[in-house]
């Protein structure tokens, strides 16, 4: 009777401290670790992880996926690696896999993310989810040729051959 009571009283607290729109039915094991694997391999620490790259990976997973204060800038403007830890917390797996295949500015790969499958962007939005809500919201886009006020990685190309150009 104890045993049921506790598991009646820990899915009560979870249906309370979540809500419907945003809920998530409870994960295999296999999906999250799918997530976690695809995550890393996919090279998305590289910019949404400060400090990733320079560490050689050796930041906790519980600091991954905060977003990078860092702008790449290029042509197109300036950009932030946004903070997937609170977009995802805000989106529901079907927003998501809308977002994911959406076109995005440089140097986000946006066209890797929508040549994934369906099963693979979901794996990826349970293991983002599951690491929850951590940190703050990155700037916003800074259109060309407008002051950047934080540090900034420049991506201008020089000498390119004419057919790259």
């Amino acid at each position: 009777m104890m045993k049921s009571n506790f598991l009646c009283s820990l899915l009560c607290a979870c249906l309370l401290t979540s809500t419907a729109a945003y809920a998530l039915p409870f994960k295999n094991k296999a999906e999250l670790e799918r997530g976690h694997y695809l995550v890393k391999i996919g090279g998305c620490n590289d910019c949404h992880t400060p400090g990733y790259p320079q560490s050689g990976g050796k930041i906790p997973e519980s600091d991954w996926l905060t977003g990078n204060p860092v702008a790449f800038e290029g042509p197109w403007g300036a950009t932030y690696p946004s903070n997937l830890r609170l977009k995802i917390q805000s989106m529901t797996e079907s927003e998501w896999l809308v977002q994911a295949r959406k076109k995005a500015r440089p140097p986000m790969p946006w066209f890797t993310l929508a040549a994934m499958s369906g099963k693979d962007l979901k794996a990826i939005y349970q293991y983002i989810h599951s690491l929850g809500a951590k940190g703050q919201p990155m700037p916003d886009y800074v259109s060309p040729g407008q002051a950047i006020n934080t540090p900034y990685i420049e991506f201008f190309p020089k000498n390119l051959p004419q057919a790259a150009k």
